[in-house]
C-alpha cells in the first residue's frame, strides 16, 4: 500500500483530510492523533478528532476483526476472510498481503498494519462496497505506535507470542507487554489458551485450544495428508479438513472457525465445511514443486522455523535459510540450532542483508550450530537453492525459508528482484 498524504471527503467545508502537517493547506483539515499533536498544523483550515472522522466515513457500519500474534496472523486473517466470503458475506481484508475487497485485490502492501489514515480510508472503501466485515492484521509496531487508536473492534484474535522484533521492542518482556496490551480492555476477544505468554482481560473473552480447557476445544485431529480435526463449542461439534500442512495450521484453522462462530453464530459444522476451500497463503507453506517436493515459507523466527520443520518429523529435510540484516541478532544462533536439529542437510545463505555484511549474519547463525557436518554456507541465494535441489533425493523435502512470496532481496536500501519460487522453477525447467 502506498502511503497516502490526503483523503478526499465529500460534503464538507474542507476538501481533504490529512494526518501529516507537511500537507496542510486551506482546503485540508488536520486529523489529530496521539502521535501528531506536537506538530504545527496551523496551515490546515481546521483540526478534527478521530471521533469526527468515524462519523464522516461510517466506520461503525462494519464489524472490524483484528488479528495479532507473532506467527499465524496472515494465515488466520486470510482464512477468516475466505470463510466469510464462502458463507456469502461481503468482506474486506487488510494486511501483509495487501488490501482486498470481496475477493478482489485493491492495493499492494507495504505495512502489515498501515498508518491510521490509510486504515480509515480502507474501511471507508469497504463500507462503500457493502462490506459487513473488515478483517485486519495488527502488528506489535502498530500497537506500540497507536496506529489502531479509536478503532472499535468487534473481535480481537490472538494467535501466539514468541520471539520477534526485539530490534524494535528491545526486550522480550516489552514485546510481550505490547502484545498483551491489545487484549487488556473489555472488548470481545478470542485467545489461544495454550499460549503460556498471553495475558488478557477475561471480560468478553473466548478461548480456543488443542491441549488446554477452553471455549472452543479440539477433540481430535490428524496432520497427515493435510490437517483434519473435530472442534467442540458448547453442545455443537464441527469437523473440518484442510489441505494445509503443519500442526501450527491446526491452531490457525481453529482460531478462524471460532472467530466466525462468535461473529455470525452460524452453525459450527457449516463453518467448518468451508475450511477445505482455502488452499493457503502464497509463501506460507507453499508447495512450489511436487516432484521433487519443494516448499517455501516465510518462517523467519526461531518459533516459526521450529513449527515448520517439526511438521515433517518423519521425513528427510534439506533446509535453505538465512536471517535478515538490521534485525534482532539474538534469534540467529537459535535458528541455526533449530535447522541443524531437524534437517539432514543445512544450507545457510543470504536473506535481505540490508546494511549488514552477509558474512557477519552467517557467523551469528553458525554460533548456534555445534556440529558442522552436513552444513554448508552459500551466500548467493540462487546458488544455495540450486545446491539444495542437487542434493535432493526422491524422498527428501527441500524447505526454503525466510522470504516466502517476497519478490525482492533487500541489499543496502535497494530492493533487487528475487523470488524463491521463480528461482526454483527456473532451475527445475533448465534441468
Amino acid at each position: 500500500m502506498k502511503r497516502i498524504s490526503k483523503i478526499a471527503v465529500p460534503n464538507r467545508s474542507y476538501k481533504y483530510i490529512t494526518d501529516d502537517s507537511r500537507f496542510c493547506d486551506e482546503k485540508t483539515a488536520f486529523l489529530l492523533t496521539s502521535q501528531n499533536r506536537k506538530f504545527d498544523y496551523s496551515k490546515c483550515c481546521q483540526a478534527i478528532e478521530l471521533s469526527d472522522i468515524r462519523d464522516i466515513f461510517g466506520i461503525d457500519e462494519v464489524a472490524i476483526i483484528g488479528v495479532t500474534g507473532t506467527n499465524g496472523k496472515t494465515t488466520t486473517s486470510s482464512l477468516i476472510y475466505s470463510i466469510l466470503l464462502d458463507l456469502g458475506y461481503r468482506v474486506a481484508l487488510q494486511g501483509s498481503r495487501g488490501f482486498y475487497i470481496n475477493d478482489r485485490k485493491v492495493e499492494e502492501a507495504t505495512h502489515t498494519t498501515p498508518p491510521i489514515l490509510d486504515t480509515y480510508r480502507h474501511i471507508y472503501q469497504a463500507v462503500s462496497e457493502g462490506c459487513s466485515y473488515f478483517v485486519m492484521e495488527v502488528s506489535s509496531h502498530a500497537i506500540a505506535q497507536k496506529r489502531i487508536e479509536s478503532l472499535n473492534f468487534a473481535l480481537k484474535v490472538h494467535t501466539n507470542i514468541t520471539q520477534d522484533h526485539l530490534d524494535y521492542h528491545k526486550s522480550m518482556e516489552e514485546y510481550i507487554k505490547v502484545k498483551n496490551s491489545f487484549f487488556s480492555d473489555d472488548s470481545r476477544k478470542l485467545v489461544n489458551r495454550d499460549d503460556e505468554k498471553v495475558e488478557f482481560n477475561y471480560i468478553n473473552s473466548y478461548t480456543y485450544s488443542v491441549e488446554s480447557g477452553s471455549t472452543f476445544k479440539v477433540l481430535a485431529y490428524t496432520i497427515k495428508d493435510g490437517v483434519s480435526g473435530i472442534v467442540q463449542f458448547g453442545h455443537e461439534i464441527g469437523e473440518f479438513h484442510s489441505p494445509l500442512y503443519g500442526f501450527f495450521n491446526l491452531y490457525n484453522i481453529v482460531a478462524s472457525v471460532s472467530a466466525i462462530k462468535i461473529l455470525t453464530n452460524r452453525n459450527l459444522q457449516e463453518i467448518c465445511q468451508q475450511v477445505e476451500n482455502f488452499y493457503g497463503v502464497a509463501g506460507r507453506m507453499e508447495v512450489v514443486s511436487e516432484n521433487p517436493l519443494v516448499i517455501i515459507d516465510f518462517a523467519h523466527t526461531p518459533d516459526g522455523m521450529e513449527k515448520v520443520l517439526s511438521s515433517f518429523q518423519d521425513r528427510n529435510l534439506i533446509v535453505v535459510f538465512g536471517a535478515g540484516g538490521d534485525r534482532d541478532i539474538s534469534k540467529r544462533p537459535m535458528m541455526g540450532a533449530i535447522a541443524k536439529k531437524h534437517a539432514k542437510h543445512v544450507i545457510i545463505t543470504s536473506d535481505n542483508p540490508r546494511f549488514e555484511e552477509p558474512e557477519k549474519i552467517v557467523q551469528d547463525i553458525l554460533a548456534g550450530i555445534e556440529e558442522m557436518e552436513n552444513v554448508e554456507v552459500i551466500l548467493n541465494r540462487r546458488e544455495a537453492i540450486k545446491r539444495g535441489l542437487e542434493l535432493q533425493n526422491r524422498d527428501d523435502i527441500l524447505l526454503i525459508l525466510g522470504k516466502g512470496d517476497e519478490e525482492y532481496q533487500i541489499i543496502y536500501d535497494k530492493k533487487l528482484p528475487f523470488s524463491d519460487k521463480e528461482v526454483v522453477k527456473e532451475i527445475l525447467e533448465a534441468n
